[in-house]
């Protein structure tokens, strides 16, 4: 099973959160549903802006203590690397999680068939 390092912050981008999960959907459910687990309600950490995943969970691990390390400027760095303007990769994940869901249930994307 796979496992996801991931960066996620809040609207304002003042808070770095670094995480590590077999499930990110779920994990990025439960942020929203507990909006002040972390934080006060302003910084609500919301907005996935950097994930990598990895086969075992001893790399994933190891990458998430060395992310976690890091300096606020490194976290920036690591961020504008594969993700400059700072958007919301969750839409991308929901797209996919929906595309896969289809694709096990033999459906095809196309709203006719041919």
């Amino acid at each position: 099973m796979k496992k996801i390092v991931y960066i996620v912050t809040d609207r304002n981008r003042t808070t770095l959160h670094v995480g590590m999960s077999a499930d990110l959907m779920k994990t990025l459910d439960f942020y929203k549903k507990m909006p002040n687990l972390f934080f006060d309600s302003a910084q609500q950490l919301t907005r996935l802006v950097y994930f990598e995943e990895f086969r075992t969970e001893e790399q994933a691990l190891s990458r998430f203590k060395m992310v976690s390390r890091f300096t606020r400027a490194q976290k920036e760095r690591l961020v504008r690397s594969c993700n400059p303007d700072w958007i919301d990769l969750t839409a991308g994940l929901d797209f996919e999680s929906m595309y896969m869901h289809q694709k096990i249930n033999n459906q095809s994307l196309l709203p006719f068939t041919v």
